[in-house]
């Protein structure tokens, strides 16, 4: 603990923010427009955090893009989703902040010029088959954006990892439709509008980006509008406190020295999970997910988690994390694997040659299942077909696997099921008599042991030429088999709060000017996953409450360790 804060500040604001995610950025702007003087501190020497390297959806229903679109959603059915997802593991008034202050978020965020969203038709919440669920989905995205705009500031974003070649960009309904560029003619226009946009980025010279770098992009726009500043290569050390226990501000190593920064109405931990921290991974994840597969921003060590622990903070849903399967590419990134689960002519086997599970459901629910089956490594298992027709781990239809893959065990290959079983270790015996099973769901279009498009979800990545888009026969030489590993996006576990985003300790109490949101907090959606962009949602949301309860406190309207 650092010494009292009456010693003096470098520098001091009202309120800091540390982490510059989607939910950090999003917090500073409410922040200013709530009147306070805000600083962003980033520990790297980019900005934008896991937000920007991923997906960029954000899940909060009933936000002012899809209310336009006619997607009014109740607050019962919204919150009866919520509640049979959570399972009671989430405090109500948790999921009631986030229900009722994410329109209020977006309606903030709507009031820049820069920040500007479309709706993901058809991007299915992960389980519309619940009461509340939605098939069309709730997922809205952050409209293309063409990254020069920045200036000087475009060199110090965060690179995103699907940025395609000669500047090629695609939107979540572009990847949807890509991904059957062999299949429909809705694929084939894609494609078309794709080699247009690569034509059209070398004549008029745009940097378009997508995804969480538009999103990011944008919301550094609007910052800059508003006067915040953000400082890049400054980690923060320590959290000072004064002797009642209050966090007043932070300690930040910034251009080589230690800089006292104070923080007058709160300071928000946004410092993402502890997805790169070994220690923390084998600590309190369990057997099977401890090894660092993770595509979350490479910053992510709990360096949120710790601080506030060690002010005595409660910590819940630590050996959980937004799990995600994915192929180990020999280059040395984590691949996920979305729409490649949902290829018709392929199964996942455990190391018995076994299914295990719905190869298309939720990502996070089939890694739940693999682990608690402990089925690690699993073997995602095709034929000819597959290849032929649809992308794999960035690997185009029809294009060869790099000889990479081959000499690095990721990936094999045999002209048989029986050959191709003995290369990765499995039961001959056992690894034909699943394919031929699955054959026949194929056959009749319906899988009896795990429902294999059944779901809206399932569907929306697969095949809408067959009787079931998730289903079709592997029937055709050569066959392949990928070793799938335990990834994730990030991890769920963190700092226990309350409605208000305050920091609690154990025996419920808040500690005063500390508040924290996105994966340094314990995830508002428990074990579950709402939807696309149910990560950048909520962090986005509690970030927002945030800046409005430490607004409050300065009005008077409430303090920074009682209810406003």
């Amino acid at each position: 603990m650092s010494a009292p804060a009456q010693q003096g500040w470098d520098e001091a604001f009202d309120f800091v923010v540390v982490g510059s995610g989607g939910g950090g950025m999003a917090a500073a702007l409410t922040a200013a427009d709530s009147g306070l003087s805000t600083v962003l501190v980033e520990k790297g020497k980019m900005y934008g955090g896991t937000t920007g390297i991923s997906g960029g959806g954000i899940w909060i229903p009933n936000n002012p893009t899809l209310r336009a679109e006619g997607h009014d959603d109740s607050r019962e059915s919204i919150r009866a989703y919520l509640d049979l997802l959570t399972e009671g593991r989430v405090p109500a008034a948790r999921l009631d902040a986030f229900v009722d202050q994410g329109p209020a978020t977006m309606e903030l965020l709507e009031k820049s010029r820069w920040m500007r969203f479309s709706w993901v038709k058809g991007y299915a919440d992960y389980h519309p088959e619940y009461e509340g669920g939605r098939p069309q989905g709730r997922s809205v995205e952050a409209k293309p954006f063409d990254t020069r705009k920045l200036g000087e500031d475009e060199k110090y974003q965060r690179p995103n990892s699907l940025k395609g070649p000669l500047g090629l960009w695609v939107t979540s309904k572009d990847y949807h439709d890509l991904a059957m560029v062999k299949r429909t003619w809705r694929g084939r226009r894609a494609s078309v509008v794709a080699a247009w946009r690569v034509s059209s980025n070398v004549v008029r010279r745009r940097h378009m980006a997508t995804g969480g770098r538009a999103l990011v992009a944008r919301l550094r726009m609007a910052l800059k509008d508003a006067g915040v500043p953000l400082w890049l290569r400054s980690p923060m050390t320590e959290l000072v406190v004064d002797e009642a226990g209050k966090v007043t501000g932070v300690l930040v190593t910034r251009e080589g020295r230690t800089v006292r920064v104070g923080a007058r109405h709160g300071v928000l931990l946004a410092t993402g999970g502890f997805d790169h921290n070994p220690r923390m991974r084998e600590k309190y994840l369990p057997e099977g997910g401890r090894d660092d597969h993770s595509a979350g921003a490479v910053e992510n060590v709990g360096d949120g988690i710790l601080a506030g622990q060690a002010l005595g903070a409660a910590l819940d849903f630590m050996d959980d994390a937004w799990w995600m399967p994915s192929v180990h590419h020999p280059a040395g990134a984590t691949v996920p694997l979305v729409s490649e689960r949902c290829i018709p002519p392929s199964v996942i086997v455990s190391g018995d040659g076994r299914r295990f599970t719905n190869e298309s459901s939720p990502y996070v629910n089939f890694v739940h299942d693999q682990l608690a089956g402990g089925h690690v490594p699993a073997w995602f298992v095709m034929d000819a077909k597959a290849r032929a027709r649809y992308p794999f781990a960035q690997v185009l239809p029809g294009a060869p696997f790099h000889k990479a893959f081959y000499e690095q065990g990721i990936v094999h290959r045999a002209d048989s099921i029986g050959a191709l079983a003995e290369r990765i270790g499995l039961p001959a015996d056992t690894l034909a008599e699943t394919v031929e099973r699955f054959n026949g769901f194929a056959r009749t279009g319906k899988d009896t042991d795990f429902g294999r498009g059944d779901s809206a979800y399932d569907r929306y990545y697969g095949d809408p030429t067959l009787k079931n888009p998730n289903l079709d026969v592997i029937d055709k030489a050569p066959y392949y088999a990928v070793r799938i590993e335990v990834g994730d996006l990030g991890t769920k576990g963190g700092l226990v709060c309350d409605e208000h985003s305050r920091v609690l300790r154990e025996d419920g109490t808040a500690i005063a000017g500390l508040y924290a949101t996105g994966n340094a907090s314990a995830a508002v959606m428990g074990n579950e996953y709402a939807g696309p962009g149910a990560t950048i949602g909520p962090a986005m949301v509690f970030g927002h409450i945030a800046a409005r309860h430490a607004a409050a406190g300065r009005t008077g309207a409430g303090t920074a360790g009682g209810a406003p």
